[in-house]
């Protein structure tokens, strides 16, 4: 490692050609990063969902959870079974054991459900899948004073187009209820018709259909015969015939049946501003930015506001490319300002042109990182910005070691180049364990197992990469640059210059004698009284531990944030009319 550092030393060029490959690598690098709130979680869990419409949460539970329950358990893989059963439905969250193949392990479950017989019949096919994380980009409000069917159709139309725009893969509609063609027959009509309403319904699924009519070889070719006979529209089903007479006479549905051309009869609402609204929530997977996303939607929605009906708003909602930009900004303002306190302390002790370039290796270093963040599946996020900020002060301790016993040593006499390499290859050994050592805390953090394992795993994998090119900056580039780093000038006759060396030099004579008259005399009574000291340090461990035995230091997974939106929620008792529930909110 000697060798290397002297080299380095004596040929600026290599040692500049290396600063220039660590920064040009990560500019190039930065613009291929997606950027995310934050980065994905592999949850390692599989749900099975089986709608039961119309049946009370117990019995949901007894004829449908339980036997989800029965028939998985016992599959190699499965760590814990969690079921809900609520009003209609029944969902069932199967968690994985670590490092299982979760494809296999899911194709058993959905074998073992699917086989299941004994449910009961009013339920629907089961619904398996592996549970991933979507990530919400933004939602688009569609609302104004106009009918449910105006804000479902714009809502489709404008769904479609999302889609359909380059790198935009999740978009869902809503708040809109499904459509549905409900057929309502009295009574009395049916006795005058002499019908029953089986009948009807067999005359329309007998009616209502699509049927293939095989080929026809002709000397042309072959031509393929298809019967379309399928409606899907309130006036189709009107035209469709329930009773034909012996003379000749029919009867339509529309005659007997009042065709009803609506939706669900469900009690779903959405609201903004007052009105009636839609919503299309845009979302991403994978490695989708999320800024290049919102800026394609946002795009969209400033041609889209001229061709929607006069009296219909757009409204761009819990947009999160927003947030990301705001806490990027913010975490980049703070690292800026970190970057700034770490020059002003180090002039305050070293030559200014000495400070500035042990603080211009922690940019080179950072630009290294970032450079790995491709090859790694790095994202820029939250987290690894987080990261960064987290390791900023570390990065340029390997600096301001170097650089002061470069310093030391020109303090001695020794020729600038001289100084250089001395002082670094004195303390090369104890820079690069002490770097080692931080980076095995680290380390335990990238193997923290579950679906947080990964979330935590950048921040560790961000700091070890980022604390390897700082010992690359440290020991190789640091070293050439305050060998050939221009001489500092005499200040002469300018009154600052002098009065800011002079300040300098108080500063640094206080830190002198607080070193060699109180810090120094405190080590060495420490090492005389070993015993002592130890006793003093176990205290104050003990002290440590029994604040959080005794309940007194809160320990939080998570330190609760102050967010930027306000969430309130009404809870009705079960069975309370839409129309109560209503008055409650708009109280």
């Amino acid at each position: 490692m000697h060798k290397i550092i002297s080299w380095f030393a004596h040929n600026k060029v290599a040692a500049n050609l290396l600063m220039l490959i660590l920064v040009m690598s990560g500019l190039l690098a930065l613009p291929n990063i997606h950027q995310e709130e934050f980065p994905n979680i592999a949850l390692g869990a599989v749900q099975v969902r089986i709608p039961y419409l119309g049946a009370a949460p117990t019995e949901v539970e007894a004829s449908v959870c339980i036997r989800v329950e029965e028939a998985v358990e016992g599959t190699e893989g499965v760590d814990r079974i969690r079921s809900t059963a609520s009003e209609g439905f029944c969902s069932v969250l199967i968690e994985l054991v670590d490092g299982v193949d979760e494809g296999k392990v899911t194709n058993d479950i959905k074998s073992k459900v699917d086989a299941i017989d004994a449910f009961p019949r009013e339920t629907e096919k089961p619904i398996t899948a592996e549970v991933t994380i979507i990530a919400t980009v933004l939602e688009v409000v569609i609302s104004g004073h106009t009918d449910e069917r105006t804000l479902k159709n714009i809502g489709r139309r404008m769904r479609d187009d999302i889609a359909a725009l380059p790198g935009v893969s999740q978009v869902e509609l809503l708040f809109a209820r499904p459509d549905e063609i409900s057929i309502e027959v009295s009574e009395h009509t049916l006795r005058r018709h002499g019908l029953t309403l089986a009948e009807v319904g067999r005359a329309i699924e007998r009616s209502s259909l699509d049927v293939p009519g095989g080929s026809l070889k002709t000397e042309g070719g072959e031509v393929l015969l298809r019967t379309k006979g399928q409606a899907y529209w309130g006036p189709e089903f009107e035209d469709i015939v329930v009773l034909t007479r012996g003379d000749g006479t029919s009867v339509t549905l529309g005659e007997i049946a009042t065709v009803v051309d609506g939706f669900e009869d469900n009690d779903l609402r959405a609201r903004i501003d007052g009105d009636p609204a839609v919503s299309i929530k845009v979302s991403r997977v994978g490695t989708e930015d999320v800024l290049l996303i919102a800026d394609r939607v946002k795009s969209y929605l400033l041609e889209a506001r001229t061709q929607v009906p006069e009296g219909i708003d757009l409204t761009i909602w819990k947009d999160e490319s927003d947030d990301l930009v705001d806490r990027l900004a913010a975490l980049s303002r703070n690292a800026r300002s970190g970057l700034l306190l770490v020059l002003l302390v180090l002039t305050l002790s070293l030559r200014f042109r000495l400070a500035l370039w042990v603080a211009a290796g922690i940019p080179v270093a950072l630009l290294g990182a970032i450079a790995i963040f491709p090859v790694a599946n790095i994202s820029i996020s939250t987290v690894s910005v987080m990261a960064f900020i987290l390791v900023l002060g570390i990065l340029v301790d390997d600096a301001i070691v170097v650089g002061e016993r470069i310093y030391a040593h020109e303090q001695l006499g020794k020729n600038r180049l001289q100084a250089a390499v001395d002082g670094t290859q004195e303390i090369s050994v104890p820079v690069i364990f002490g770097v080692l050592t931080t980076m095995a805390t680290f380390i335990p953090i990238m193997n923290i197992p579950g679906g947080m394992g990964s979330f935590f795993a950048v921040i560790g994998l961000v700091v070890i990469i980022a604390l390897f090119f700082s010992v690359i900056e440290s020991q190789l580039v640091l070293p050439s640059h305050l060998a050939h780093r221009a001489a500092e000038k005499e200040p002469g006759d300018n009154r600052w210059l002098n009065g800011w060396l002079k300040f300098q030099d108080r500063v640094s004579g206080s830190l002198e004698v607080a070193a060699n008259y109180y810090y120094l005399p405190l080590v060495r009574r420490a090492l005389r009284w070993r015993y002592v000291t130890l006793a003093i340090g176990i205290g104050i461990l003990a002290s440590t531990l029994a604040l959080f035995v005794s309940g007194r230091m809160v320990f939080q997974f998570f330190p609760s944030v102050e967010g930027t939106r306000l969430y309130a929620s009404v809870t009705m008792p079960e069975g309370t009319p839409v129309e109560q529930t209503a008055l409650a909110v708009s109280r």
